[in-house]
């Protein structure tokens, strides 16, 4: 039996296409690796709550790697 479809439009509210998953897995990766979360932990978050995660965690690096040229500049003059 065949099924006819009453609309030609491709179906894309049944879940995310191919390049929003990539997205949020890489998004997944980061508050696994860098901030030891488990996959459920991360995946479970609410939005909202993961970018404030990610953008903290963005921060924290920024402030780390001005400390760091901060010292090595200072190093260096002395």
């Amino acid at each position: 039996m065949t099924a006819y479809w009453r609309f030609r439009l491709l179906r894309s509210f049944f879940g995310l296409s191919e390049d929003d998953a990539e997205y949020i897995y890489e998004e997944i990766f980061q508050l696994k690796h860098h901030g030891g979360w488990s996959f459920i932990e991360a995946y479970n978050l609410p939005l909202l709550l993961r970018k404030w995660f990610l953008r903290r965690l963005k921060k924290q690096f920024d402030d780390e790697a001005a400390a760091a040229d901060k010292a090595f500049n200072k190093s260096k003059r002395s």
